[in-house]
């Protein structure tokens, strides 16, 4: 599925915005805050400029409580790609699953302990934001086998790509997304990007994947998750 930013069309814009907020209405002020200071996508003027240019277009409504939700036909369309983001998950979620069935026992075996590592690093519901995630999104800058280092970065919804590091010699985890920074790494648990680049490095070198789940997962209070 296609999360590119679409800065320069308005509505398609506005969908962008509704697609990471998952919500049916957010005031003003809120809205405001989160293009401008958690998503990053504009400066606090840039921001307040964009809110203002999408209601005279129509494209979203502000009420009397100075709550603003998408205007009706934007809503249907946003409707409609949630039906098609839910086939989309499902039917990634049916190849994740057909491609971890293997004949050879020895694989499937070792197929079965990577799901069960990693379910130990996720929490509810992230395995099912990572399968949807582009593959293209991320991108291996350096993939260390003999020092068992990862260096990725991950094009998310921000100008500036995320970045991933990985080292099993400093046991450290570092990341910079919101999700991570905010919730994820205090509990020393996976993000939706973590989860994709395991499930990716599955497919590159599942031996790599294996032994750096062991390694987190054996001694997890010794690792650390930074921001």
């Amino acid at each position: 599925m296609n999360f590119a930013i679409p800065r320069d069309n308005t509505s398609k814009m506005v969908l962008h915005i509704w697609k990471i907020l998952e919500l049916p209405s957010i005031h003003q002020d809120d809205l405001l805050h989160k293009i401008a200071f958690e998503l990053l996508l504009f400066t606090p003027k840039e921001a307040k400029e964009f809110i203002n240019i999408a209601i005279r277009k129509g494209c979203l409504t502000l009420e009397s409580n100075k709550q603003i939700r998408l205007s009706k036909s934007l809503a249907l369309e946003l409707n409609k790609w949630h039906e098609k983001r839910k086939t989309h998950i499902s039917k990634k979620i049916k190849d994740v699953n057909d491609l971890s069935e293997f004949t050879d026992e020895s694989k499937k075996n070792g197929t079965n302990k990577f799901k069960i590592l990693l379910k130990a690093l996720l929490d509810k519901g992230t395995i099912n934001r990572a399968v949807v995630e582009s593959d293209s999104a991320y991108k291996y800058r350096l993939v260390d086998s003999s020092q068992k280092i990862i260096k990725a970065q991950v094009q998310g919804s921000q100008k500036i790509p995320y970045y991933i590091d990985i080292s099993i010699t400093e046991k450290v985890i570092k990341h910079n997304c919101h999700d991570f920074r905010t919730k994820r790494a205090v509990n020393k648990k996976f993000c939706k990007h973590l989860a994709k680049l395991f499930l990716l490095l599955k497919i590159k070198n599942a031996d790599l994947a294996l032994y750096l789940l062991e390694s987190i997962t054996k001694d997890i209070t010794n690792w650390n998750f930074l921001a």
